[in-house]
Protein backbone atom coordinates (compact mmCIF):
# COMPACT_ATOMS: atom_id res chain seq x y z
CA UNK A 1 0.00 0.00 0.00
CA UNK A 2 1.03 3.60 -0.55
CA UNK A 3 1.51 5.99 2.35
CA UNK A 4 -1.91 7.50 1.60
CA UNK A 5 -3.66 4.13 1.65
CA UNK A 6 -1.82 3.07 4.81
CA UNK A 7 -2.76 6.29 6.62
CA UNK A 8 -6.41 6.27 5.61
CA UNK A 9 -6.78 2.57 6.44
CA UNK A 10 -5.31 3.12 9.90
CA UNK A 11 -7.67 6.05 10.54
CA UNK A 12 -10.67 4.03 9.41
CA UNK A 13 -9.75 1.28 11.86
CA UNK A 14 -9.76 3.96 14.58
CA UNK A 15 -13.14 5.30 13.36
CA UNK A 16 -11.49 8.67 12.67
CA UNK A 17 -11.70 10.95 9.66
CA UNK A 18 -8.50 12.30 8.10
CA UNK A 19 -7.72 16.00 8.47
CA UNK A 20 -6.21 17.16 5.18
CA UNK A 21 -5.01 20.78 5.08
CA UNK A 22 -3.96 22.51 1.87
CA UNK A 23 -1.29 25.17 1.41
CA UNK A 24 0.18 26.72 -1.73
CA UNK A 25 3.91 26.03 -2.01
CA UNK A 26 5.98 29.20 -1.91
CA UNK A 27 3.23 31.33 -0.34
CA UNK A 28 4.10 33.91 0.85
CA UNK A 29 7.75 32.97 0.31
CA UNK A 30 9.53 29.69 -0.49
CA UNK A 31 11.31 29.44 2.86
CA UNK A 32 8.00 29.42 4.77
CA UNK A 33 6.53 26.30 3.19
CA UNK A 34 8.42 23.45 4.88
CA UNK A 35 8.12 24.94 8.39
CA UNK A 36 4.37 25.33 7.76
CA UNK A 37 4.12 21.69 6.64
CA UNK A 38 5.74 20.52 9.88
CA UNK A 39 3.49 22.84 11.88
CA UNK A 40 0.42 21.34 10.20
CA UNK A 41 1.48 17.84 11.21
CA UNK A 42 2.15 18.92 14.78
CA UNK A 43 -1.33 20.47 14.91
CA UNK A 44 -3.02 17.23 13.84
CA UNK A 45 -2.87 16.97 10.05
CA UNK A 46 -2.99 13.39 8.76
CA UNK A 47 -2.13 14.22 5.15
CA UNK A 48 -1.03 17.43 3.42
CA UNK A 49 -2.08 18.76 0.04
CA UNK A 50 0.56 21.07 -1.42
CA UNK A 51 -0.52 23.35 -4.23
CA UNK A 52 1.82 23.84 -7.17
CA UNK A 53 1.67 27.56 -8.12
CA UNK A 54 0.19 28.19 -11.55
CA UNK A 55 -0.47 31.40 -13.47
CA UNK A 56 -4.05 30.48 -14.44
CA UNK A 57 -5.67 28.47 -11.60
CA UNK A 58 -9.10 28.40 -13.27
CA UNK A 59 -10.84 26.20 -10.68
CA UNK A 60 -9.78 28.33 -7.75
CA UNK A 61 -11.32 31.41 -6.23
CA UNK A 62 -9.56 34.67 -5.31
CA UNK A 63 -7.93 33.25 -2.15
CA UNK A 64 -5.93 30.54 -3.94
CA UNK A 65 -5.39 32.70 -7.03
CA UNK A 66 -3.70 35.34 -4.87
CA UNK A 67 -1.65 32.64 -3.09
CA UNK A 68 -0.38 31.49 -6.48
CA UNK A 69 0.48 35.09 -7.39
CA UNK A 70 2.45 35.55 -4.17
CA UNK A 71 4.35 32.32 -4.77
CA UNK A 72 5.04 33.16 -8.41
CA UNK A 73 6.48 36.53 -7.38
CA UNK A 74 9.35 34.39 -6.05
CA UNK A 75 9.38 32.27 -9.24
CA UNK A 76 8.34 29.17 -7.31
CA UNK A 77 8.48 26.34 -9.86
CA UNK A 78 7.45 22.69 -9.87
CA UNK A 79 11.08 21.73 -9.26
CA UNK A 80 11.12 24.07 -6.26
CA UNK A 81 8.00 22.37 -4.90
CA UNK A 82 9.62 18.95 -5.26
CA UNK A 83 12.67 20.28 -3.40
CA UNK A 84 10.38 21.43 -0.59
CA UNK A 85 8.86 17.96 -0.29
CA UNK A 86 12.34 16.45 -0.27
CA UNK A 87 13.33 18.79 2.58
CA UNK A 88 10.14 17.93 4.48
CA UNK A 89 10.98 14.23 4.16
CA UNK A 90 14.28 14.75 5.98
CA UNK A 91 12.28 14.98 9.21
CA UNK A 92 8.95 13.37 8.35
CA UNK A 93 8.80 10.10 6.46
CA UNK A 94 5.26 9.21 7.55
CA UNK A 95 2.82 11.98 6.61
CA UNK A 96 1.47 11.54 3.08
CA UNK A 97 1.94 14.46 0.69
CA UNK A 98 -0.28 15.12 -2.34
CA UNK A 99 0.65 17.65 -5.01
CA UNK A 100 -2.38 19.54 -6.24
CA UNK A 101 -2.35 21.74 -9.29
CA UNK A 102 -2.66 21.91 -13.04
CA UNK A 103 -1.35 19.87 -15.93
CA UNK A 104 0.84 22.43 -17.69
CA UNK A 105 3.88 22.39 -15.33
CA UNK A 106 3.92 18.58 -15.35
CA UNK A 107 3.65 18.45 -19.14
CA UNK A 108 6.47 20.97 -19.43
CA UNK A 109 8.71 18.83 -17.25
CA UNK A 110 7.65 15.61 -19.00
CA UNK A 111 5.50 12.94 -17.37
CA UNK A 112 8.20 10.34 -16.85
CA UNK A 113 10.70 12.88 -15.54
CA UNK A 114 8.10 14.30 -13.18
CA UNK A 115 7.12 10.88 -11.86
CA UNK A 116 10.74 9.88 -11.27
CA UNK A 117 11.56 13.10 -9.45
CA UNK A 118 8.28 13.17 -7.49
CA UNK A 119 8.80 9.66 -6.15
CA UNK A 120 12.42 10.43 -5.29
CA UNK A 121 11.29 13.56 -3.41
CA UNK A 122 8.71 11.65 -1.39
CA UNK A 123 5.44 12.65 -3.08
CA UNK A 124 2.61 10.15 -2.55
CA UNK A 125 -0.19 11.32 -4.80
CA UNK A 126 -1.14 13.81 -7.50
CA UNK A 127 -4.35 15.72 -8.16
CA UNK A 128 -4.33 17.64 -11.42
CA UNK A 129 -7.51 19.67 -11.68
CA UNK A 130 -7.55 19.79 -15.48
CA UNK A 131 -6.66 16.12 -16.07
CA UNK A 132 -9.91 14.14 -15.87
CA UNK A 133 -9.69 10.33 -15.97
CA UNK A 134 -11.10 10.28 -19.51
CA UNK A 135 -7.92 12.04 -20.69
CA UNK A 136 -5.47 10.38 -18.31
CA UNK A 137 -5.22 6.91 -19.83
CA UNK A 138 -1.83 7.60 -21.39
CA UNK A 139 -0.25 8.75 -18.13
CA UNK A 140 -2.28 6.88 -15.51
CA UNK A 141 -0.20 3.72 -15.79
CA UNK A 142 3.08 5.69 -15.53
CA UNK A 143 1.97 7.25 -12.26
CA UNK A 144 0.51 4.13 -10.70
CA UNK A 145 3.41 1.87 -11.65
CA UNK A 146 5.68 4.28 -9.79
CA UNK A 147 3.45 4.11 -6.70
CA UNK A 148 1.83 7.53 -7.05
CA UNK A 149 -1.88 7.68 -6.26
CA UNK A 150 -4.03 9.43 -8.86
CA UNK A 151 -6.69 11.51 -7.13
CA UNK A 152 -9.71 12.82 -9.03
CA UNK A 153 -12.47 15.33 -8.34
CA UNK A 154 -16.18 14.59 -8.03
CA UNK A 155 -18.69 17.45 -8.08
CA UNK A 156 -22.33 17.64 -6.96
CA UNK A 157 -23.30 17.58 -10.64
CA UNK A 158 -21.24 14.49 -11.54
CA UNK A 159 -23.40 11.69 -12.97
CA UNK A 160 -23.52 8.21 -11.43
CA UNK A 161 -21.89 6.75 -14.54
CA UNK A 162 -18.97 9.15 -14.31
CA UNK A 163 -18.63 8.67 -10.55
CA UNK A 164 -18.16 4.96 -11.18
CA UNK A 165 -15.52 5.67 -13.83
CA UNK A 166 -13.67 7.98 -11.42
CA UNK A 167 -13.87 5.36 -8.68
CA UNK A 168 -12.32 2.80 -11.00
CA UNK A 169 -9.58 5.14 -12.24
CA UNK A 170 -8.65 6.82 -8.96
CA UNK A 171 -6.56 5.58 -6.07
CA UNK A 172 -5.79 6.83 -2.57
CA UNK A 173 -8.99 8.81 -2.24
CA UNK A 174 -11.43 10.84 -4.31
CA UNK A 175 -11.95 14.53 -3.64
CA UNK A 176 -15.62 15.49 -3.40
CA UNK A 177 -16.12 19.18 -4.16
CA UNK A 178 -19.02 19.88 -1.80
CA UNK A 179 -20.19 23.11 -3.48
CA UNK A 180 -20.80 24.32 -6.99
CA UNK A 181 -18.34 27.07 -7.85
CA UNK A 182 -14.71 27.84 -7.10
CA UNK A 183 -12.63 27.35 -3.98
CA UNK A 184 -13.38 29.70 -1.11
CA UNK A 185 -17.16 29.26 -1.18
CA UNK A 186 -18.75 29.27 2.26
CA UNK A 187 -22.37 28.09 2.22
CA UNK A 188 -21.87 24.44 3.17
CA UNK A 189 -25.02 22.29 3.44
CA UNK A 190 -23.93 19.22 5.42
CA UNK A 191 -27.20 17.37 4.81
CA UNK A 192 -26.76 17.82 1.06
CA UNK A 193 -23.16 16.59 1.35
CA UNK A 194 -24.35 13.50 3.25
CA UNK A 195 -26.89 12.68 0.55
CA UNK A 196 -24.28 13.01 -2.18
CA UNK A 197 -21.74 10.92 -0.27
CA UNK A 198 -24.31 8.15 0.04
CA UNK A 199 -24.75 8.25 -3.74
CA UNK A 200 -20.99 8.36 -4.36
CA UNK A 201 -20.29 5.39 -2.11
CA UNK A 202 -22.61 3.24 -4.20
CA UNK A 203 -20.02 3.53 -6.98
CA UNK A 204 -16.69 4.26 -5.23
CA UNK A 205 -14.87 1.85 -2.92
CA UNK A 206 -11.90 4.07 -1.99
CA UNK A 207 -12.10 6.78 0.73
CA UNK A 208 -13.91 10.03 0.00
CA UNK A 209 -12.49 13.37 1.16
CA UNK A 210 -14.70 16.45 1.24
CA UNK A 211 -13.46 19.97 0.52
CA UNK A 212 -14.86 23.49 -0.08
CA UNK A 213 -16.71 25.44 2.58
CA UNK A 214 -14.97 24.06 5.68
CA UNK A 215 -14.08 27.08 7.78
CA UNK A 216 -13.86 26.07 11.44
CA UNK A 217 -14.01 23.26 13.97
CA UNK A 218 -17.79 23.06 13.82
CA UNK A 219 -17.99 22.49 10.07
CA UNK A 220 -14.95 20.19 10.17
CA UNK A 221 -16.61 18.03 12.83
CA UNK A 222 -19.89 17.90 10.92
CA UNK A 223 -18.13 16.75 7.74
CA UNK A 224 -15.94 14.29 9.68
CA UNK A 225 -19.10 12.50 10.81
CA UNK A 226 -19.95 11.61 7.21
CA UNK A 227 -16.67 11.66 5.24
CA UNK A 228 -13.37 9.78 5.28
CA UNK A 229 -11.40 13.01 4.99
CA UNK A 230 -11.91 16.72 5.75
CA UNK A 231 -10.02 18.95 3.31
CA UNK A 232 -9.33 22.54 4.38
CA UNK A 233 -7.81 25.08 2.03
CA UNK A 234 -9.04 28.66 1.85
CA UNK A 235 -9.50 29.05 5.63
CA UNK A 236 -5.79 28.26 6.03
CA UNK A 237 -4.57 30.29 3.06
CA UNK A 238 -6.55 33.34 4.25
CA UNK A 239 -4.61 33.27 7.53
CA UNK A 240 -1.33 32.98 5.66
CA UNK A 241 -2.30 35.94 3.46
CA UNK A 242 -3.28 38.07 6.44
CA UNK A 243 0.16 37.50 7.97
CA UNK A 244 2.31 37.44 4.84
CA UNK A 245 4.91 39.64 6.51
CA UNK A 246 4.94 37.63 9.74
CA UNK A 247 5.49 33.90 9.07
CA UNK A 248 5.61 33.05 12.78
CA UNK A 249 2.18 34.59 13.37
CA UNK A 250 0.84 32.87 10.26
CA UNK A 251 2.00 29.50 11.60
CA UNK A 252 0.49 30.27 15.00
CA UNK A 253 -2.91 31.12 13.56
CA UNK A 254 -2.91 28.20 11.13
CA UNK A 255 -1.88 25.66 13.75
CA UNK A 256 -4.52 27.02 16.13
CA UNK A 257 -7.17 26.54 13.43
CA UNK A 258 -5.99 23.05 12.50
CA UNK A 259 -5.70 21.97 16.15
CA UNK A 260 -9.23 23.25 16.83
CA UNK A 261 -10.52 21.26 13.85
CA UNK A 262 -8.70 18.12 14.97
CA UNK A 263 -10.09 18.46 18.50
CA UNK A 264 -13.63 19.02 17.22
CA UNK A 265 -13.38 16.10 14.78
CA UNK A 266 -12.20 13.74 17.53
CA UNK A 267 -14.73 14.88 20.12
Amino acid sequence: MTRIQTQLTALKEQSRSALIPYITAGDPAPQTTVPMMHALVEAGADLIEVGVPFSDPMADGPTIQLACERALEHNTSLRDVLAMVREFRQQDNQTPVVLMGYLNPVEAMGYETFVTEAVAAGVDGVLMVDLPPEEASDVDSIFKQAGLDMIYLIAPTTTDERIEAIGNAGSGYVYYVSLKGVTGSKALDVDDVARNLERIRQHVSIPVGVGFGIQDGQTAAAVADIADGVIVGSAIVNRIAANADNPAEARRQVTELVADMRTAMDA
